[in-house]
């Protein structure tokens, strides 16, 4: 970016990915709005940034689910740092919140409630799309702009029992596939970034597997992002990057190219017919 001081704002911000990635950014000379619904761990969050002096963490707490938080988290960012560069849209909810056992234990999706669905859909699907709504009026008159936005990888998206979390985490890469096409040629772009498996976060339960230290860990996710937010990728737009494949040993485009296809599952499917 070419502003003096780059302002991001990151979603699900104080544990997991988002915090891998709130740590990344800051490290990067990033001044960093984060945003999360659990006080304690926003602490847990600024005392580990204690140590990446380069950019400036600014703690937020809001609860996504609260259609009113979106306005109220740009207005607190644009009167602290007068304009808004980077949106991570990271925050999300797991079935595990359900049911602990749920990947051996499926959740079918006639066992789900409406309030679980409406809750599900409210932080996975709608929030990314309420704060990229809030923010990119600011970015279009900047005339640049990052949003990246966090799914699921395909699999889980259909896979048996994910009724919730696969199809919340498949309208976010739909919607931001949408975002990309609508933003082309304004100067601020839009792209998915996942792990591209089961990653070592809050989401998964114990109960879940038997070894952690078999699960992705979320620190993959912040060379992909470092470089999705600089100036090499800044015409970078309606992709999607798998960051268990970020190859380090290869310059970054390289490495973006190995790991990157088309958003929204563009590269299987098959384009509907339309008149002239």
């Amino acid at each position: 970016m070419t502003t003096q001081r780059t302002t991001a704002i990151v979603t699900g911000a104080a544990s997991g990915i988002g915090r891998a990635m709130t740590l990344g950014l800051l490290g990067a000379g990033v001044d960093v709005w984060a945003v999360d619904r659990e006080a304690s761990w926003l602490d847990e969050l600024k005392a580990a940034a204690a140590s990446r002096p380069t950019g400036q963490l600014h703690i937020l707490q809001a609860d996504l689910s609260d259609p009113a938080s979106f306005d109220r988290i740009v207005a607190a960012v644009l009167g602290g740092a007068g304009g808004i560069d980077i949106l991570v849209n990271n925050a999300g909810i797991g079935q595990g919140s359900i049911r602990a056992d749920q990947r051996h234990n499926p959740l079918r999706f006639w066992e789900i409630t409406p309030a679980q669905w409406d809750r599900f859909v409210a932080v996975n699907a709608t929030a990314p799309l309420m704060m990229a709504r809030a923010v990119v009026p600011h970015m279009l008159q900047a005339r640049r702009g990052r949003i990246i936005t966090v799914t699921t990888s395909l699999g889980t998206m259909v896979r048996e029992g994910y009724m919730l979390y696969g199809a919340s985490k498949a309208a976010a890469e739909a919607a931001t596939a949408v975002m990309s096409e609508d933003l082309a040629g304004t100067g601020v772009t839009a792209n998915v970034l996942v792990p591209g498996g089961m990653t070592d976060t809050r989401i998964i339960p114990d109960a879940a597997v038997a070894d952690r230290s078999k699960l992705i860990q979320p620190e993959v996710m912040v060379p992909p992002l470092l470089w999705l937010v600089s100036d090499a990728a800044a015409s970078v737009t309606g992709r999607r990057f798998l960051a268990v494949h970020w190859d380090k040993a290869l310059p970054p485009a390289a490495a973006a190219e190995k790991c990157g296809a088309p958003i929204a599952w563009k590269a299987i499917a098959t384009m509907p017919i339309e008149p002239d």
